[in-house]
């Protein structure tokens, strides 16, 4: 008997047996013509290609069996190629089988005879030699392999071990179902974490990603197995879309490839005949919804089956309850009740006649913790489009909407239930705009539509702290509901999120607070990180925009919830210090209180002042280096939100000299130089009557790697950085060509630098937005002095990879810079970062 013989690809350089001809020219010919063909695309291709691959290697088998004199043999396709499905660059997956009784020569002469070919055309290959014994064999031992002879597909040669072998494939996976489907999704599970959320990702891979085509393969295994199915509305269409990706990936690429990186996404989708990128991964995104809607349904059915089987008969007729198969009935809410760990319709409820059951049957599904029954959600589905909800909606069915969003990080499956039977879309048509939209900034995590989800879900944690929770927790669901429209989402969204708030049946007094809201949501975030908030005109902004303290309250913890659910870049104890301070300000404003009263961040702490002191004695720089961790706000953590670690330890960095000209550069280009990051930055003026001014710089730093200098070492360099012995810029530059030169090219948007008209009364704002880079600060700097303008202070911020810093400057007189001015220093800037 011949032993297994199982191989990935060919040896390196390999080349056809010397007996043996070269690729016949008509394949490669033919398969070319294919390919370049637009006609066929989509399935018909990938079954064009196929057959025209199963006819060119049934004749090589024909050829050389008979030269062979061999018998008992048969060429079989197994996975993708067994499911008629070749994308242009698709590995072919072939299995030699033979009934036992050739010489081990001859059988391994033909198998050279078929591989080689293969390999001689570039074509990936996953092959090998078995009998029908060893085949299962291999499967009971390898679950990828006995995954793969579900698909087995005959080619050529005897029909008769073929069909055997898919006999005993299937009656050996159903006998093993039991044992080998646990095993299958703890593989699915290990490759969602490894791999990441397909419908979240910038550069999503097509195949390996959870909701990507090898889950589809997974839920035809286990409709294989008999013991459960997955929902199959819009399964076979969501897979057949990604497929069709791949295959214009691979086209536009040339290669074997499956993840959908950035630089590619044009042109596939171009190829793809679809508008632009951001079509192309809204599709992809969408199929992947409906992959992994269908995986967690078929999972979860698989689990209920799996626990109902392990009791013996017996046991199963003495026990009682929900473990005993008796459809025990735990009441929920009207209309709805608990059966076997799932929320399902009451028998005596009828979604035709109760327009609200689908918000409450959700709700209550969400607050115990539960999935919503596919079929209960059907029903509704089915209810909602022949009878909606009134316009406004009814009081019960708002409230039961806030209960819904209000259920924590339960809200997030039984939201993505409603959503991928159509009902959100359908309660809420607006939602459309933003379903499975991208977010290109990488600060995000998610979709726009999973990012708004998130925020609720944050918010719930915060409803203790407002006084109108259900305004709170509504806003957060509509905060972001503009970025389906064109121009400033914070302003399209304002008008979406007054019509949503009177569908939902709000009066105008609730309507206009949850506008405002939506409008202004970003407001605190930005002033309190781009703004000099000792400058009257900031507060007083603020306090205009929001009109009342108890909006206030309610904007503040949209914030917070905001920037939580975005990403970990985006929220920090220290943020959420520097929006603090900006809200006590704007409550004293709003409360008629003196704006001296409340004591800001601006102002110098003790320590500055005395570094200070010590450089006007000295006359020179002084530092001082402060290691610690942050602990999270109290907002970080509530009831249905795990508590955040400490962020990583960082290192504040106070830096005092005497003002003169060229310190932000200096001090910014000694910190790159040093290989340190720069989180956030503010520069504040000290400047006495009596005494000379002095520059207070304020850092919180990272070392990129290695351990953090120390204080004298950044002393000396930035002493001589000021005097001019070291040439930063030139040391820079020799740094960047150096990473240039070992590092992939980062596509980025250009640096923006902007005039922020209105934003102070005693200087003018300079906004920059940019890639963070090493010397970037040192770059801004250089362009502001060489500019001839005065930095009267600075905030500096960094989200993820981008850089979003603010100077306050002004011209030589110390007074805000002329329009044209202002507007010369910002394309100055620009130009300096290009």
């Amino acid at each position: 008997m011949t032993e297994s013989v199982e191989e990935t690809a060919g040896p390196a350089g390999a080349r056809s047996p010397a007996n043996t001809p070269a690729p016949e020219g008509g394949y490669p010919a033919a398969r070319l013509r294919l390919l370049q063909d637009e006609a066929p695309a989509g399935p018909d291709r990938r079954a064009a290609l196929a057959r025209l691959t199963d006819d060119w290697l049934a004749g090589l088998l024909a050829r050389h069996g008979a030269a062979a004199g061999l018998s008992g043999t048969a060429l079989v396709a197994v996975g993708g190629y067994g499911r008629g499905e070749l994308s242009p660059r698709s590995d072919l997956d072939l299995l030699l089988l033979h009934d036992g009784r050739a010489d081990a020569g001859a059988l391994a002469t033909l198998a050279d005879h078929l591989w080689y070919p293969v390999w001689d055309l570039g074509l990936a290959l996953d092959h090998s030699v078995r009998t029908p014994a060893e085949a299962r064999k291999a499967a009971r031992e390898d679950l990828k392999v006995q995954l793969g002879l579900l698909d087995a597909r005959h080619l050529a040669g005897d029909p008769d071990l073929t069909a055997a072998l898919r006999t005993t494939a299937y009656a050996d996976w159903r006998e093993s179902a039991p044992k080998r489907l646990p095993e299958l999704h703890d593989l699915c599970q290990e490759r969602a974490e490894r791999q990441g959320e397909l419908q979240y990702l910038l550069e999503p891979d097509l195949k390996e990603a959870r909701g990507g085509l090898r889950d589809a393969t997974a839920l035809r295994a286990v409709a294989a197995s008999w013991l459960a199915d997955a929902p199959r509305g819009g399964l076979e269409a969501a897979r057949t879309r990604l497929l069709d990706a791949r295959d214009a990936l691979h086209l536009t690429t040339g290669r074997a490839t499956d993840r959908l990186s950035l630089q590619e996404q044009d042109q596939v989708a171009t190829a793809l005949g679809m508008l632009d990128a951001d079509a192309l991964l809204r599709q992809t995104y969408e199929s992947a919804r409906t992959i992994s809607y269908a995986a967690d349904v078929t999972w979860r059915e698989v689990g209920r089956v799996l626990r109902a089987r392990s009791l013996k008969p017996m046991l199963r007729g003495l026990l009682h309850g929900r473990t005993a198969g008796k459809g025990e009935r735990s009441p929920l809410a009207e209309g709805v009740v608990e059966l076997d760990g799932e929320a399902v319709l009451a028998r005596t409820a009828r979604p035709e006649r109760d327009p609200v059951l689908v918000l409450r049957a959700a709700a209550a599904a969400a607050q115990a913790g539960l999935p919503l029954a596919t079929h209960a959600i059907r029903r509704c589905a089915t209810a909602t489009a022949t009878k909606p909800l009134p316009v406004p909606w009814p009081a019960e069915a708002r409230e039961q909407l806030v209960t819904l969003l209000g259920a924590g990080t339960h809200t997030v499956p039984v939201w993505e239930a409603l959503e991928a039977e159509g009902i959100i879309t359908r309660l809420l048509p607006d939602w459309e705009r933003v379903r499975c939209r991208p977010q290109r900034n990488p600060v995000h995590t998610w979709t726009v539509d999973r990012h708004l989800v998130e925020t609720a879900v944050r918010a719930s944690a915060l409803t203790r702290r407002v006084h109108r929770p259900d305004l709170l927790l509504v806003a957060a669901l509509l905060h972001d509901i503009g970025k389906g429209w064109p121009g400033d989402h914070s302003v399209a969204g304002e008008t979406i999120a007054r019509d949503v708030a009177v569908r939902l049946g709000f009066d105008a007094r609730d309507t206009t607070v949850i506008a405002t809201l939506v409008r202004h949501h970003l407001l605190l975030i930005e002033t309190a990180t781009r703004r000099d908030l000792d400058d009257p005109a900031t507060v007083g902004a603020v306090a205009e925009a929001v009109g009342s303290t108890r909006t206030l309250e309610l904007l503040h913890a949209l914030t917070e919830a905001d920037a939580l659910a975005t990403g970990p870049a985006a929220w920090s104890a220290w943020r959420g210090g520097l929006v603090a301070d900006l809200v006590k300000r704007v409550a004293a404003r709003l409360a008629g209180e003196p704006d001296t009263e409340v004591r800001g961040a601006g102002e110098p702490t003790a320590e500055q002042e005395r570094l200070a002191i010590e450089a006007r004695r000295t006359g020179g720089p002084v530092l001082a280096l402060h290691t610690r961790a942050e602990a999270p706000t109290d907002a970080d953590t509530g009831p249905e939100t795990p508590a955040p670690a400490q962020e990583p330890v960082g290192v504040e960095l106070l830096i005092a000299v005497p003002d003169q000209p060229g310190v932000l550069p200096a001090a910014a280009g000694v910190l790159a130089l040093h290989r340190l990051t720069v989180r956030a930055a503010d520069l504040l003026l000290l400047d006495p009557i009596d005494e000379g001014p002095v520059l207070v710089l304020s850092w919180r730093v990272a070392a990129e790697y290695g351990s953090l200098p120390q204080a004298d070492r950044l002393r000396a360099d930035l002493l001589r950085a000021l005097d001019g012995s070291l040439d930063i810029p030139a040391r820079l530059a020799e740094r960047e060509r150096a990473y240039a030169r070992r590092s992939r090219v980062v596509l980025a948007p250009p640096p923006r630098v902007t005039v922020a008209g209105g934003s102070s009364d005693t200087a003018t704002v300079i906004e920059v937005r940019a890639q963070d880079a090493h010397g970037l600060l040192h770059r801004i700097g250089r362009a502001l002095e060489s500019a001839g303008v005065a930095v009267r202070s600075a905030h500096i911020s960094t989200l993820g990879a981008n850089a979003v810093d603010a100077f306050y400057v002004t011209g030589e007189d110390g007074a805000p810079l002329t329009d044209a001015t202002a507007h010369e220093v910002a394309a100055a800037v620009e130009r300096a970062l290009q």
